[in-house]
């Protein structure tokens, strides 16, 4: 895949992810952040970012830039799993994947990506209810057994390898599996503490903590595409090893980082202030990504016995 590209398919992410002017001043900030940190190779990402945003690299430009189909449909993926990341699509959502679907002529293609992104976005759990969210100050404390806390820190890791193991997949799927099992583990961790979390408590959860869904997708895509793993198994040229390190200690570091974040937040009764959840996540990713070395070898192991099918019982079913 050439320079352009990557270019191009990085930016349909991008224009995806900013369509219906819906996100927050917190989500902007890190894909920013994120645009900036993976823009040290041959595509300037943190470049593109500003011209998406300022209109002046246009979903046209990104359109003609791509004459292979299955770069096109790989484009149609990555903006399918953007626009669904918060488990909703907005009207200007869906208008943009409409006029996306006809400028990249996908045909019957586009409706199965459709299609796939649904079952995996599901998540499984309860819808979110019509009431407000939450105050982060409701009091629920419940103690766990020595046992039980020991098998809520089992769960926890065994995510975390899961996750990270999707990194070395360079299935489409893989990558879109990560999000819906990150909400899962918080599912579990909160119902481990006796609270019951529908989707818009545990996205209220992640947003406070500074863990923006859309844009834990934007990085992700830009790791694989930049780093040249799409097409590449472990255990064959991994391409770029630096990035394949790094991808996987992000997915295994956020996901390990946000399941002790969670029993935290819920052991002390959810009384953490949204600035202390966000600073407690950082200062817990440290730790993760050196805990991501120690546990390189599961996760090899692990991502040698995923497939699909597994996946998405897993996505169901929890880990």
């Amino acid at each position: 895949m050439t320079q352009i590209e990557q270019q191009a398919i990085l930016a349909i992410t991008l224009l995806a992810a900013f369509c219906d002017d819906d996100k927050d001043s917190r989500e902007r900030d890190a894909i920013k952040g994120i645009a900036a940190s993976l823009g040290d190779g041959e595509v300037d990402l943190a470049l593109l970012y500003q011209d998406v945003l300022l209109k002046r690299y246009t979903l046209a430009d990104a359109v003609a830039a791509l004459g292979d189909a299955s770069q096109r449909q790989l484009a149609f993926e990555m903006a399918v799993c953007v626009v669904d990341a918060d488990g909703r699509q907005t009207e200007a959502e869906v208008a943009f994947l409409a006029e996306l679907k006809s400028v990249l002529a996908l045909g019957s293609a586009a409706n199965s990506i459709e299609q796939e992104a649904n079952s995996w976005f599901g998540y499984d759990l309860p819808p979110s209810s019509a009431k407000a969210a939450p105050s982060m100050a409701v009091s629920n404390l419940q103690t766990l057994s020595p046992q039980a806390q020991q098998a809520l820190d089992a769960s926890v890791l065994r995510f975390a390898i899961v996750c990270g193991a999707l990194e070395l997949l360079p299935q489409s799927w893989a990558t879109m599996a990560i999000v819906p099992l990150q909400l899962k583990l918080v599912h579990s961790v909160g119902k481990a503490f006796g609270v019951e979390l529908d989707q818009g408590h545990i996205r209220e959860f992640l947003a406070a903590a500074g863990v923006g869904l859309t844009s834990q997708y934007v990085e992700q895509f830009g790791r694989k595409l930049l780093g040249g793993l799409l097409g590449k198994y472990i255990g064959k040229t991994m391409g770029k090893v630096g990035s394949a390190a790094t991808g996987i200690a992000f997915s295994f570091a956020s996901t390990y980082a946000l399941g002790q974040l969670a029993r935290r937040y819920y052991a002390g009764g959810r009384k953490m202030e949204t600035a202390v959840l966000k600073d407690t996540f950082s200062q817990l990713l440290g730790p993760a990504k050196q805990l991501q070395t120690q546990y390189l070898p599961q996760i090899e192991q692990q991502a040698r016995t995923l497939d699909s099918a597994t996946v998405m019982k897993l996505v169901k079913n929890g880990v």
